[in-house]
C-alpha cells in the first residue's frame, strides 16, 4: 500500500518515541519473570503473583490519575511518565549490581510501571487527536499498530539472546533507556500546548472525576458494548497463554525455541493487517471493517485446542496465531480510531484511563481464573472453554455506526492506542 500521507514532523517525533519505547519493552519481554526465577530463585507461585499483582495493582493505582491528566498539558504528562518508568526500571539493575535486589522491589517496580503505562497512554491518546486531523487518524493508528507488531517480531528473540549473553537485567536496563529516549523525542515535538480548561464546577470535577470515564463509556450505545468486547477478547487471549505453555512445553514436548518461534513468526500477520487496515476502511467503511475483522478475530482461538506433538502441531499453532494476529492487526487501528472519534476531546484522558484499567483488571482476573480451571480440568479443557466463549464475543460489537462525538472544549492533545 505505499507509504501513505505525510502526517508532519510533530507526528513523526511522536511515532519515533513510541517506536523506541515499544521496542525496549518487547526487548525486555518476560524480563521480571526471568530475574525472579534465575536471580532470586522464586517459585512458580511468586512469578505468577508478580505478573498478576503488578498489572492489577498498577491498574488500581492509575484510577485517580485519569482526571488529573485531563486538565494538564498532555506532553508534559507523557514526559513525566517516561521519566518515572526510566527511574523505576533503572533501579532494578542498580540494585542487582549492589546485591540488594529483592522480590519486593520487583513487585513495586511492576506496579509503578503498570500505573505509568496507563497514564502515559491516556495522555498519548489526547496528544494524537490534536496532532493528526481526524481523516488521517486511521493512518496514524495503523502506523502505531505496525510498529507494535514489528517490535514484537524482533524484540523477544533479541532480548532472549541478550539474556543468554549478559544476564536478565541487561534487557531491563535497555527498556529503561528506551523510556529516556522516548521522553527526549516527545520533548522534540515542540510547538505550544495550551493548558486545558476545566469545565464544570471544580467541586463536581473533584467529586466525580474518577468515575467520569466509566460514566461516559457505560452510557454510550456504541462504546459500551465495544468496551465489554475488548475486555473479554483480551482476557480470553491472555488467559489461554499459561495453559498453552504448560501443554506445549510439558505434555507435548516442544522445546523453548520452538515455543518462541510459534508465537514470533505469526506476528508478521499483525504487520500485514495493520498495513491493510487503512485501505480496507477506505474501500468498505470504518464500521463494516470493525465488525468484519472483529468477527473473524473470534474464530481462531478454539483451534489452539487441537495442538499435537511434532512439526504439524507446531505449524498448526503458527497458522492459528497468524490468522488471529492478522485479524487483530486489521481490527486494532480501526477500533482505536473509532473510539477516539466517539470521545470528546475534553474527556479523552479520563475515558482511555477507564478503558485501560477495566481491560487490565479483566485480563488479570481471567488469567487467574483460567489458571484454576486448567489445574482442575487440564490445560486443553481450559483452552477449549476460552475458545468457545470467544465465539460469542462478536455479539458485543456495535450494531450500528455511531455519530462522531461533539467537541465542547478547546483541543487538548489526542491518541496513541491504549493497550
Amino acid at each position: 500500500m505505499g507509504s501513505g500521507p505525510s502526517l508532519g514532523r510533530r507526528f513523526r517525533w511522536l511515532w519515533a518515541s513510541y517506536a523506541i519505547s515499544t521496542f525496549g519493552t518487547r526487548l525486555a519481554f518476560d524480563a521480571f519473570a526471568l530475574i525472579a526465577l534465575l536471580a532470586l530463585h522464586a517459585g512458580p507461585a511468586e512469578v505468577s503473583a508478580l505478573a498478576a499483582a503488578g498489572t492489577a495493582v498498577g491498574a488500581v493505582a492509575a484510577v485517580p490519575l485519569g482526571p488529573w491528566v485531563e486538565f494538564r498539558r498532555k506532553r508534559s504528562v507523557m514526559i513525566a511518565m517516561d521519566l518515572v518508568r526510566f527511574a523505576a526500571l533503572a533501579s532494578v539493575p542498580a540494585a542487582y549490581v549492589l546485591g540488594l535486589l529483592g522480590f519486593g522491589q520487583l513487585l513495586v517496580v511492576a506496579v509503578v510501571v503498570a500505573a505509568a503505562d496507563i497514564t502515559f497512554n491516556a495522555a498519548g491518546g489526547a496528544c494524537l487527536k490534536a496532532l493528526v486531523p481526524a481523516p488521517d487518524l486511521i493512518v496514524a493508528n495503523g502506523r502505531f499498530e505496525a510498529t507494535t507488531w514489528t517490535a514484537t517480531v524482533l524484540g523477544p528473540p533479541l532480548g532472549g539472546a541478550a539474556v543468554g549473553l549478559f544476564g536478565p537485567v541487561v534487557t531491563v536496563l535497555a527498556d529503561a533507556v528506551s523510556y529516556l529516549l522516548s521522553a527526549a523525542g516527545i520533548r522534540a515535538i515542540g510547538g505550544g500546548e495550551p493548558r486545558p480548561e476545566r469545565t464544570g464546577a471544580p467541586a463536581r470535577a473533584r467529586a466525580g472525576g474518577l468515575l467520569e470515564g466509566w460514566r461516559y463509556l457505560l452510557a454510550h450505545p456504541s462504546l459500551r458494548p465495544l468496551l465489554f468486547n475488548m475486555a473479554l477478547v483480551s482476557g480470553l487471549i491472555m488467559a489461554t497463554a499459561p495453559p498453552l505453555a504448560v501443554l506445549m512445553l510439558g505434555r507435548l514436548g516442544f522445546s523453548p525455541w520452538q515455543y518462541g518461534l510459534a508465537f514470533a513468526v505469526p506476528c508478521l500477520g499483525g504487520l500485514l493487517g495493520s498495513r491493510l487496515s487503512p485501505r480496507l476502511v477506505a474501500r468498505y467503511g470504518q464500521h463494516t471493517v470493525l465488525r468484519t475483522a472483529g468477527t473473524l478475530r473470534a474464530c481462531w482461538l478454539l483451534g489452539l485446542a487441537f495442538v499435537h506433538p511434532g512439526v504439524s502441531g507446531l505449524v498448526l499453532v503458527m497458522a492459528v496465531e497468524f490468522g488471529l494476529i492478522t485479524c487483530m492487526g486489521v481490527f486494532n487501528p480501526v477500533f482505536a480510531t473509532y473510539r477516539l472519534t466517539l470521545t470528546p476531546s475534553d474527556r479523552v484522558a479520563r475515558t482511555l484511563s477507564a478503558w485501560s484499567v477495566t481491560t487490565k483488571l479483566v485480563v488479570a482476573a481471567l488469567t487467574a481464573l483460567w489458571g484454576l480451571l486448567a489445574a482442575a480440568t487440564g490445560p486443553r479443557t481450559a483452552i477449549v472453554t476460552a475458545g468457545v466463549l470467544m465465539l460469542a464475543t462478536p455479539l458485543l460489537l456495535p450494531a450500528a455506526e455511531a455519530a462522531p462525538a461533539r467537541t465542547s472544549a478547546p483541543k487538548p492533545e489526542g491518541e496513541l492506542r491504549a493497550r
